[in-house]
């Protein structure tokens, strides 16, 4: 009996070709009545970047996936309870936030934010980790 269910699963060296990687992930992963997401990023499920030194736009293609692997396992955005935001530029918080915030408008997450110095990929200009819960019927 499986403790959780996985959402998309993949192998990291489809996901990222460039690098010398075999790992076996899932975007999502639903345990319980919680739902943890991979780290989202501005690339659709396709592979395809979206928003290319965009950062604005990078967001909106992220809150996409956030969105779609919600409803995936079975929970939906205004159920999140937690995100962790990770931007390459301090200077990109501002239409990050602006961006996620239309998508949690009157949800009200705990978050934490956090200026790195690079993520996975060297286009990507922001990842968000989401948590959510799917609540009790």
């Amino acid at each position: 009996m499986s403790t959780h269910k996985r959402v998309r699963p993949f192998n990291t060296k489809d996901t990222y070709p460039n690098q010398n990687l075999d790992n076996d992930l899932c975007q999502a992963v639903r345990a319980g009545n919680t739902v943890y997401l991979r780290g989202q990023v501005g690339t659709d499920f396709s592979g395809q970047l979206v928003g290319q030194d965009d950062p604005r736009a990078q967001t909106e293609q992220a809150m996409k996936n956030v969105k779609q692997l919600l409803e995936e396992a079975g929970s939906e955005i205004s159920h999140v309870v937690k995100t962790t935001t990770y931007i390459t530029d301090a200077r990109n918080r501002e239409p990050v936030y602006r961006e996620i915030g239309k998508w949690l408008k009157g949800v009200y997450p705990v978050s934490t934010g956090l200026v790195v110095s690079g993520l996975a990929q060297p286009d990507w200009l922001v990842e968000i980790d989401v948590i959510a819960v799917i609540p009790d019927k």
